[in-house]
């Protein structure tokens, strides 16, 4: 089994990714714990608003994927769940909330254990030191106790580059252009050992189809697909350092002659426009009419899930106001039943003849009939403070029940927002799919990758820019040429040069070091 951890923000973009159901043929959320809500991307949303609200944490989730080895068979549910408590444990994460997804991709079954950092009670994140190297001790453990064999890298007194894996974006350029890592050392390697000159080698590097370009490091290459590698990274020879390589090509190919990472990238993506690699075959119109109907059946789950939650609010507020009315009709046909009682009591009780004289001689009628009003008016104010009280809690039930509905549908528009991102995602990862096939179908008559720099030259000659003879330097310079601008000068220049160390995913940390006190 292998394991693969990383500390990881953008948690909507995580779980859209655990949710993609066209990479995977069966997607299962196992357990949920620590989140009020019981879907993925409300949950990492209540522990992303934890981490921004209590904490100055950026990467506030901890991913781990466990795969197994369909060599040795698959792992049970008890087990996936079993290494995950010894993870927690080890980790110190076995109180922090966490969502288990199972997933089955091509019929292989494995696990994601997404876990917050963030420790809501001490108001800080958890800390992961070593995190890699007690991720191996745990898994060693485990192998030993189920009988698992692991590969080499686990062990001691092995080649530590058989432990290394691979980052997010060697794996997404992996799934792009399908070479993996490996075949483009190799490829690399193979042309700087057979190659006696920089012009020789750079030669090499274009017939296997990689551009030289420089960007905030000296030298990198930009292969057909618009994919950007370190040059010295891409070198397996561990006896040529970084400096040997810069020194063996500055005599030849200076940095401040090559273009930029995005010139490289403009020009390569100018001649994908004019020339396309393959076509849009029938089984992929296919592909995608089947992902469409399938999403539109999910939607319309979802239509038919929002339509009830309306159905029974609707509801809701109709029984609200119908229980208040039969209230305030019962209170007041008891207020018309007890007033008819207590007239019909009086009139009974009315005093006659002799004693009519006498009470009003007296002034004993005066004094009761005052009493009377006085009961009257009492009973009457009452009446009119329970039918206030009624329509006050009326209200508030009322205005609760509006917030109430007013979240679900809140609760609901986020649903359908995070299902529209899953369905594009979807469609990105088919279209990914097809990019993939259609990049290996047309790299089966090359060794490696389809040289470029012939390509290249004739793109150019058809602008009448680029004559016979010319080097690849005079093609990079005149496509440089044509893809400067005014904002290349002043301010504007220096904000595009900003902008290329930026996004330049090799750029050094030009953070000031600390002066040690």
């Amino acid at each position: 089994m292998i394991p693969f951890a990383s500390q990881r923000g953008e948690g909507q973009d995580l779980a859209t990714h655990l949710m993609n159901e066209h990479d995977n043929e069966q997607m299962d959320i196992v357990d949920l714990r620590g989140s009020c809500a019981d879907d993925l991307h409300g949950a990492f949303a209540e522990w992303e608003a934890q981490a921004h609200n209590l904490t100055r944490c950026k990467n506030y989730l901890y991913s781990l994927s466990v795969n197994p080895d369909p060599a040795q068979g698959p792992l049970t549910e008890g087990q996936y769940l079993e290494y995950l408590q010894l993870v927690e444990q080890k980790l110190g994460l076995h109180n922090q909330p966490r969502a288990v997804v199972r997933h089955i991709k091509d019929g292989r079954e494995h696990f994601h254990a997404v876990y917050s950092r963030i420790d809501a009670n001490a108001g800080k994140a958890v800390h992961l030191a070593f995190d890699k190297d007690k991720l191996m001790m745990v898994t060693r453990e485990f192998a030993r106790k189920h009988g698992l064999e692991l590969p080499d890298g686990y062990f001691k007194g092995k080649d530590e580059k058989s432990r290394d894996q691979l980052s997010l974006y060697e794996k997404s350029q992996q799934d792009k252009t399908g070479l993996t890592k490996e075949q483009r050392i190799e490829k690399v390697t193979e042309c700087w050992r057979l190659s006696d000159s920089p012009r020789a080698f750079v030669s090499a590097l274009e017939e296997n189809g990689y551009l030289l370009a420089t960007g905030n490091r000296p030298y990198l290459v930009v292969d057909i697909y618009g994919q950007v590698n370190a040059l010295p990274k891409l070198v397996g020879d561990k006896t040529v350092r970084t400096k040997d390589i810069r020194a063996f090509l500055e005599a030849e190919f200076p940095p401040e002659s090559l273009p930029t990472v995005d010139e490289a990238k403009a020009l390569i993506a100018r001649h994908h426009a004019d020339r396309k690699a393959f076509d849009t075959s029938t089984r992929q119109v296919e592909q995608v009419e089947i992902l469409k109907r399938r999403q539109k059946e999910r939607r319309e789950k979802f239509k038919e899930t929002v339509s009830s939650l309306k159905q029974r609010q609707t509801g809701e507020t109709q029984k609200l106001r119908a229980e208040c009315r039969n209230r305030l009709l019962a209170l007041r046909s008891r207020y018309k039943s007890e007033t008819k009682r207590i007239r019909e009591k009086r009139a009974n009780s009315q005093a006659t003849g002799l004693a009519a004289f006498l009470g009003r001689i007296t002034g004993i009628e005066l004094l009761a009939r005052k009493i009377r009003r006085y009961q009257d008016k009492q009973r009457l104010r009452a009446y009119q403070d329970e039918k206030a009280r009624i329509r006050g809690e009326l209200r508030e039930k009322e205005t609760s029940l509006r917030q109430l509905h007013r979240l679900q549908m809140l609760e609901v528009r986020r649903r359908g927002k995070a299902l529209s991102a899953v369905e594009q995602r979807e469609l990105k990862s088919l279209q990914a799919s097809f990019l993939k096939e259609g990049r290996t179908a047309a790299r089966k008559s090359f060794e490696h990758m389809p040289p470029i720099a012939e390509e290249l030259r004739q793109a150019g000659k058809s602008t009448g820019r680029i004559d016979e003879g010319h080097t690849l330097t005079d093609i990079f310079k005149s496509a440089s040429e044509g893809l400067q601008s005014k904002e290349r000068a002043g301010e504007g220049g220096r904000a595009q040069q900003d902008y290329v160390q930026k996004t330049d995913p090799y750029r050094k940390n030009t953070r000031p070091k600390r002066r040690k006190r």
